[in-house]
């Protein structure tokens, strides 16, 4: 095993226009983003219907003529046949694939002998248990940034709180084990996803090792894993065993050591950060070694350190394995997978949907209510927001699909059973990235930036939204469709680019408020969140409301802010309440910052280090932390609130803003409690 130094240095990998320019050259010529094959290429010719809905007991697999299913999904949401839902596009695309999926939805874990049944109902699967918490991490679903239990779920029937168990992901390849010895359990979905390193933990305080481990799971597939689990079936059913199945983009398992043709690059300490070796090892023979677990768990710069280096190896067009110790193991993480195209796309999601959740159901699931008349038209970001996980689990290379085949599922959509004809969303992570791409595939394929829209928009982005606006007006052109509205969240710094786009948005496409994320007002945060000067929301608002004034509509922009995120002083969090004030906003819902697994801002919450630069610069990064700043932070987002005026008093003179407590419109509050109202 070589054990090589590079010499190229990831100080430079955030900066302006950067691309690691000095191994551009070698990046493009050795690039690792191959054209694959078709998505749907070992699709054999249907010889049988796609079932109404993918079997959840015994009887529905009698009643479609199967003995054994292929795979069993277990999933810590409902069973909704929809494109919206991981357990459903999963289910279809391997359907069409020839192979026999059921699904095992919310299995009951408060009770012992009820959730081992619910285990065995479906029989063993002949490949593997497919192992999810659902659409959404278990704990984030669970428990709010304050830690306290969500009285609610949404992915469960009804809205009720407490269906599925904390952590899931183990609980349930846990419960797999039991049922049946020896079965292959493969885990995946968001909670495996951003969990598959050593990674901070905000629930327990504590760092944690890979999920793959607790789970004691054969594999893991993380991000969107179409190609990873079409390929992974074919071959374990061609014979393959699981074990032996080590070259699949997109999934991380254990070894017990590493491969002697691989070429290792040392990354283990804080200044081994040159990466860039020179070799002539292929990039897909090279590996880096991160600090082990025990190293990230016991030093918060090593820690920093290690997912500085996850973020900047996350292009799948560049991208080395990732290696890091856990005890006497070795957790070995492949790159990324390749993106879809848009071919490829339009195939998942016109897939043999029914669209709707299993008839078993009883009860509304909120989720599917939020979503089922809205259409998803591209995935990924690269805005590369450090509070955010898209990035993490979707990438940053965006998706599209193809405009004919957006139409095709609103007409579907149109002609379904009780479709009133208004669309409630057309979009994805973001509102407005809809065929936005680097302006050549061959500096997309080098570049390491984390962002390419932070500090600024990127010179080789293309940022014209013509595609997207041609796609709003042939959406509104359908027959039967009475309204088309976008809820997905405009990324406003790249929609001033295009004032046209903003006109169609508003004009034909508002339903009188509109949601942003600002995030903050002032330089700290926001160069800790990756997010654009204030100014450009400013630009936004101008355009909205010139629009919206032609259009002869009064609308409204609904600003989201984060408090307490890394970063931010107490003094940031007075200018943006004045700056609220200023602006004659109150906001009603106010959220302190939740520290995610595996994001960027996550590390910074946890080490106080700053991993969007070179960890030998040891920049310390304020972190309010306690539920004294924390109840602070958010009680400035609502200082118009009585409630928070005594609170907010106090503050402001021991930091020495007295000035700021008044009578008048400079002031921030009041210098006296109002009298309470006298019942009658």
């Amino acid at each position: 095993m070589e054990i090589e130094q590079g010499v190229q240095c990831l100080d430079r990998a955030n900066e302006p226009g950067s691309c690691y320019e000095e191994g551009l050259s070698s990046l493009i010529t050795d690039s690792l983003l191959d054209e694959p094959g078709s998505l749907f290429a070992k699709a054999p010719p249907r010889t049988e219907p796609p079932a109404p809905f993918l079997p959840m007991s015994m009887e529905a697999m009698h009643r479609l003529g199967w003995k054994q299913c292929d795979v069993i999904i277990v999933t810590g949401d409902a069973y909704v046949d929809h494109p919206s839902f991981g357990m459903a596009i999963v289910g279809r695309l391997l359907e069409a694939h020839g192979f026999r999926v059921g699904i095992i939805a919310q299995p009951p874990w408060q009770d012992a002998d009820a959730c081992a049944a619910a285990f065995t109902a479906l029989g063993p699967p002949r490949l593997f248990f497919g192992v999810t918490a659902g659409n959404m991490d278990s704990m984030v679903n669970r428990y709010t940034s304050d830690h306290k239990v969500r009285n609610d779920d949404a992915y469960t029937p009804g809205g009720k709180g407490g269906m599925r168990p904390d952590r899931a992901v183990l609980m349930y390849a846990n419960r797999c084990r039991q049922a049946y010895k020896g079965v292959n359990i493969v885990i995946g979905g968001i909670e495996a996803s951003l969990r598959r390193l050593a990674h901070f933990d905000y629930w327990s305080g504590k760092v944690r090792r890979s999920i793959l481990f607790d789970a004691k799971a054969d594999m893991l597939l993380f991000g969107n894993a179409e190609r990873a689990i079409v390929e992974l079936c074919h071959r374990l059913d061609a014979g393959e065993a699981m074990r032996d199945i080590t070259n699949i983009r997109g999934t991380a398992f254990a070894r017990k050591v590493i491969p002697e043709d691989v070429a290792t690059i040392d990354a283990t300490t804080v200044h081994s950060t040159q990466l860039m070796p020179k070799t002539k090892t292929p990039r897909h023979q090279q590996a880096i070694v991160l600090p082990a677990f025990e190293a990230v768990r016991d030093d918060k710069s090593l820690y920093a350190h290690a997912s500085r280096i996850l973020h900047i190896e996350a292009n799948p067009g560049n991208a080395r394995a990732l290696v890091q110790g856990h005890d006497q193991r070795y957790l070995w993480i492949n790159p990324p997978p390749i993106p879809l195209s848009s071919a490829d796309m339009d195939g998942v999601y016109e897939l043999a949907y029914a669209r709707a959740p299993h008839p078993d159901y009883t009860e509304d699931i909120p989720a599917y209510t939020m979503i089922k008349d809205s259409v998803t038209i591209m995935r990924g970001c690269f805005g590369g927001c450090t509070f955010c996980s898209i990035t993490e689990h979707e990438g940053r290379i965006i998706q599209s699909r193809s405009q004919k085949s957006v139409i095709r599922e609103l007409e579907v959509m149109r002609d379904s059973p009780g479709f009133k004809g208004v669309v409630s969303d057309m979009g994805g992570p973001t509102a407005n990235m809809y065929r936005l791409a680097c302006k050549s595939k061959q500096i997309e394929a080098a570049c390491r930036k984390p962002s390419c829209v932070y500090p600024g928009i990127c010179q080789n982005l293309k940022t014209d939204h013509s595609a997207l606006i041609d796609l709003y007006r042939s959406a509104r052109a359908v027959p039967g469709l009475k309204k088309i509205f976008i809820a997905s969240g405009v990324r406003y710094d790249l929609a001033v680019q295009s004032p046209q786009y903003i006109k169609e948005l508003v004009s034909h496409h508002v339903g009188g408020y509109l949601k942003i994320a600002p995030e903050h007002t002032e330089p700290g945060p926001l160069s800790k969140m990756m997010k654009p000067g204030i100014g450009s929301y400013d630009r936004f608002v101008a355009l909205f409301e010139k629009y919206s004034k032609r259009a002869g509509k009064d609308q409204y922009l609904i600003p989201y802010f984060i408090a307490a995120h890394p970063g931010t002083t107490d003094e940031d969090m007075v200018q943006l309440a004045l700056w609220l004030k200023h602006n004659d906003l109150r906001l009603d819902q106010v959220q302190n910052y939740l520290p995610a697994p595996m994001a960027t801002a996550t590390t910074m919450y946890h080490t106080g280090k700053n991993p969007l630069k070179s960890l030998s610069r040891d920049e310390d990064v304020v972190v309010p932390k306690g539920k004294k700043a924390r109840t602070l932070h958010k009680a400035l987002l609502r200082y118009h609130d009585p409630e928070n005026w005594s609170l907010l008093r106090d503050a402001l003179r021991a930091m020495g803003r007295d000035d700021l407590i008044g009578p008048s419109t400079k002031h921030l509050v009041p210098a006296r409690q109002p009298r309470p109202k006298k019942r009658r």
